[in-house]
């Protein structure tokens, strides 16, 4: 099911008939949600229900258990790795539009120091084979040069190090740990490998995942019925990328609710004539429309958000709004007051956008499709392109619809001001699918003051 709107919204739909039905059940939840529902929408519905459902929150199914809630992260840990700690019961997984990136993460596999001195450790013999990979593993590694990702594609010179001492061990049954899992999923299928690397702390990983989780998940879709909910799962009513990635049965039923054209719209700005992003002339364009659209937002005391991806461009809109309004600009933090004003990215708003107030009025610099530049970007789209498929319209584009859509929904229910200056939106093939993913709007590209409590004059 593609909601369209909030847990809140929509969550007693599942819950009445969990806490009224004679049968054990399952929900998986982020952490922030779990922590909701147990602490508002669940005892307000016992009492007004007149139940008393034993309700347990925990990693593993107990004796007398009627209804548990547990996160994505232990849910599917417990059926990828046959824990079997959580029975096969009815099971509803809430917010599930991140469920691939979950199981991704769980399925990573990274070398980290302590990995190299355990390994050490259990084969002595081998210590002095083991400290020269990683002497020159550590060389190759922090002779690149910084960028904002911390991230970094694995080069073939510095996997050629590792495959040479995991061929070198396993000859020899040496292979042990977290490395002998590593070269048994190098060896299996064309994974995705990176670095990840703090030079502060002298810190380097080696990381690796699969290009795709849809195998792993396939089987465990039989094992209970389940029901999966999501904002936005895919721009399909019926979820045909969402069902392709996430190894999903084609004939299961799929439903799409939309917003409330009257009382759910958003009101969007969208500026016809700012130059693009990629251009000399958008810094000076933004900055301009920032310093108008937050003067012109100053008069309601609540939070005002700005996304910019890019981090010069954060450094400059930041300053620009601090010359003006001071301490109210904050950076990237979650400390914030009413009237603060939030200078941050995409990867920071998606992480801590439920713990945020809602904005009043929510800039969004850039569009959030991943950058090319990014080393884990990069190598998705590899994987696509090897494949020859539309790498565009299979990852970038959907990754992007994605994140407007859980940005937009809690904006959209308080009919907040989303100002959208990446006017791409207007130039692309693909801005039509933005802008379906807005609806509904009220849209303008004009600055209409009434919009922020000015008198129509």
């Amino acid at each position: 099911m593609q909601t369209g709107s909030s847990v809140s919204k929509y969550c007693l739909s599942y819950l009445m008939p969990i806490l009224l039905g004679d049968w054990e059940a399952i929900i998986v939840v982020p952490d922030t949600i779990r922590q909701y529902l147990l602490r508002e929408e669940i005892p307000q519905l016992q009492r007004w229900l007149g139940t008393s459902k034993k309700v347990r929150s925990g990693d593993s199914w107990q004796d007398g258990d009627r209804l548990l809630l547990t996160t994505p992260e232990n849910w599917l840990g417990d059926r990828l790795r046959s824990r079997q700690q959580l029975p096969p019961v009815p099971t509803i997984i809430d917010r599930a539009d991140n469920l691939e990136e979950c199981t991704r993460k769980l399925l990573t596999i990274s070398i980290n120091p302590e990995d190299w001195e355990e390994l050490s450790t259990m084969v002595p013999q081998a210590k002095e084979s083991i400290r020269d990979a990683r002497v020159k593993l550590t060389k190759s590694i922090f002779a690149r040069p910084e960028n904002p990702y911390r991230n970094y594609v694995l080069l073939k010179s510095e996997l050629d190090i590792i495959c040479h001492l995991c061929q070198s061990l396993a000859e020899k049954g040496l292979l042990q740990g977290k490395l002998a899992r590593f070269w048994q999923q190098l060896t299996l299928d064309k994974p995705i490998l990176w670095i990840s690397r703090d030079r502060d702390r002298g810190f380097f990983a080696i990381n690796l995942a699969p290009a795709e989780v849809r195998t792993k998940l396939k089987s465990i879709w039989q094992r209970q019925p389940v029901v999966i909910l999501g904002g936005f799962l895919d721009i399909d009513k019926n979820a045909a990328t969402y069902r392709q990635q996430l190894g999903l049965n084609p004939k299961m039923l799929s439903l799409k609710f939309t917003p409330n054209g009257q009382n759910s719209h958003i009101q969007l700005y969208l500026p016809s004539r700012l130059p693009l992003p990629n251009t000399p002339d958008f810094q000076s364009a933004l900055i301009e429309q920032c310093l108008l659209l937050v003067s012109l937002s100053s008069r309601i005391p609540e939070l005002i958000v700005v996304i910019a991806d890019d981090l010069p461009l954060q450094g400059q809109v930041g300053s620009a709004l601090a010359a003006e309004f001071g301490s109210r600009v904050r950076v990237e933090t979650t400390k914030l007051k009413n009237n603060s004003i939030l200078i941050c990215g995409w990867s920071f708003w998606k992480q801590y956008q439920e713990t945020i107030p809602i904005p009043n009025l929510l800039i969004i610099a850039t569009l959030p499709i991943p950058s090319l530049e990014n080393p884990l970007v990069a190598n998705r789209v590899a994987y696509y392109k090897n494949r020859r498929q539309d790498w565009f319209r299979m990852y970038l584009l959907p990754t992007a619809l994605k994140t407007i859509e859980q940005t937009i929904v809690p904006l959209r229910e308080s009919q907040s001001i989303i100002a959208l200056l990446d006017n791409r939106v207007n130039s692309r093939s693909y801005g039509k699918a933005i802008l379906s993913t807005l609806q509904p709007y009220a849209r303008i590209n004009y600055i209409d003051p009434t919009w922020f409590g000015y008198p129509n004059s």
